[in-house]
């Protein structure tokens, strides 16, 4: 084994050169490094930082273009480029005259730094709050009609607002509130505002799950944002009820009407299911209605056969005998039409309008509101508004306070949680109280 090594040193203008020579010869290997120099003074350069304007020293990633103002560039999670701006280095400068107030580039870049490691999407990934309900809706496949038509209401109202251009990150919690809060004052019902928030509600809960956002700013409780301005549904008293039928089976126009809406006031049937009906779920030998569907019609004017609202809407509601000729008399006096009407495998429905097609949803309503309108201009004593879905309401009522067990009425109504049954539904007053007690103390 031979080493060879040389060392000197030589001046080269004002900085010294030391060269060192080596060589290494083994018997399997000759490594040779020559030239290997550096200098033994720094130059002044090399030593310089670079500053912005107020000689402040700059890190890496950061720099100052000629208007002044700062710039960040990092690489995002895709390996791309992204910058950001701002007017202030750190939180004690001032933005120029004229210039917007935003945070200082060193805050950002601590923002940034946080969702990096975190591996939260910086800025939201670009995405507005319009944009963002798009996406959650284009997931929701296979829904109902319904749930379809107000999905497309909510994005109308959403691309009507300033705020559906918002970039969702920065949507905090007092943004969001003070939005429902203006949605109310352009004069959005309690129930609009409640569906809107239903939709973004969860779909920035999709954002923070897709880790583009921290929080999600839609989590508070409505009632203590906007003000609840909705009529509830109310059922009608005993009396009232009386009266609404008499009345309807006395009008020359309306009693053609009058065995339908018994059965609505005396079955507690959802209009959907009712107008769903056809001659084969009435079983008489039973005394039994079969509701396995519901009717309804979209408003390109399709008819469609839906599943019922729930698992549990698929029952069995028992006719009373005052129900069961109700539905005799409606068979009975039924339109022939040249061509069946066919929907979704079914025919023989009960009602079918002028034009040969069942009759839906929208039909009944009208009915009830001209009855109304009629009754109310013809007596001092006013009907309040009666509905399909107050039908519904004051069975409902009717039954808990005949001391209808409660499980019973749950199937009879087709809930899928008593709750509903019990708290929804069921209206009882003072006097129900007082009665109820009496019987429980006399017993």
């Amino acid at each position: 084994m031979k080493i060879l090594q040389r060392c000197e040193s030589v001046a080269h203008g004002k900085n010294r050169i030391k060269i060192i020579e080596m060589s290494l010869d083994f018997d399997i290997m000759n490594l040779s490094y020559r030239g290997s120099f550096y200098r033994t003074e720094r130059s002044d350069t090399m030593s310089e930082k670079r500053r912005d304007k107020k000689n402040r020293v700059l890190r890496n990633g950061e720099s100052q273009i000629k208007t002044g103002r700062y710039m960040y560039k990092y690489t995002d999670r895709n390996g791309k480029s992204k910058y950001l701006y701002s007017w202030k280095l750190v939180q004690t400068d001032e933005v120029p005259q004229g210039a917007r107030e935003d945070i200082s580039l060193r805050e950002k870049e601590k923002q940034i730094q946080r969702d990096l490691d975190d591996e939260i999407t910086p800025c939201g990934g670009g995405m507005t709050v319009l944009q963002l309900v798009k996406r959650y809706i284009s997931q929701k496949t296979g829904v109902r009609h319904n749930t379809e038509a107000n999905y497309n209401f909510v994005v109308n109202i959403i691309t009507k607002e300033d705020f559906g251009q918002k970039r969702i990150d920065k949507v905090k919690l007092s943004d969001a509130k003070e939005w429902l809060i203006k949605l109310q004052q352009d004069g959005r019902g309690y129930s609009t505002i409640h569906t809107v928030r239903g939709v973004v509600r969860p779909a920035f809960q999709m954002a923070v799950d897709d880790d583009l956002i921290r929080k999600n700013p839609f989590e508070f409780q409505l009632a203590t944002v906007v003000v609840n301005d909705s009529v509830t549904r109310e059922a009608i008293t005993r009396k009232q009820e009386k009266a609404f039928l008499e009345f309807v089976k006395k009008d020359r126009h309306f009693c053609r009407y009058y065995d339908g809406i018994y059965i609505l006031f005396y079955t507690g049937l959802r209009i959907s299911e009712f107008v769903g009906l056809t001659v084969s779920d009435i079983d008489f030998e039973n005394e039994r209605i079969e509701v396995t569907h519901q009717l309804q019609r979209t408003r390109k004017m399709e008819y469609l056969i839906e599943a019922t609202k729930t698992e549990s809407g698929t029952r069995y509601v028992p006719m009373t005998d005052e129900v069961k000729e109700c539905f005799k008399r409606i068979i009975k006096n039924r339109k022939k039409p040249k061509i069946e009407p066919i929907i979704g495998g079914m025919s023989g429905f009960l009602y079918l309008d002028k034009n040969g097609m069942p009759m839906v949803a929208l039909h009944w309503e009208k009915y009830f509101q001209h009855i109304c309108e009629k009754y109310n201009k013809i007596y001092r004593e006013q009907m309040p508004k009666v509905t399909p879905h107050v039908c519904r309401h004051t069975f409902c009522s009717n039954m808990a306070n005949s001391g209808m067990n409660p499980k019973t009425l749950q199937r009879i109504m087709g809930h899928s949680d008593i709750g509903v049954t019990l708290n929804v539904y069921t209206h009882v007053d003072f006097e129900d109280v007082k009665s109820e007690l009496k019987a429980v103390v006399n017993r």
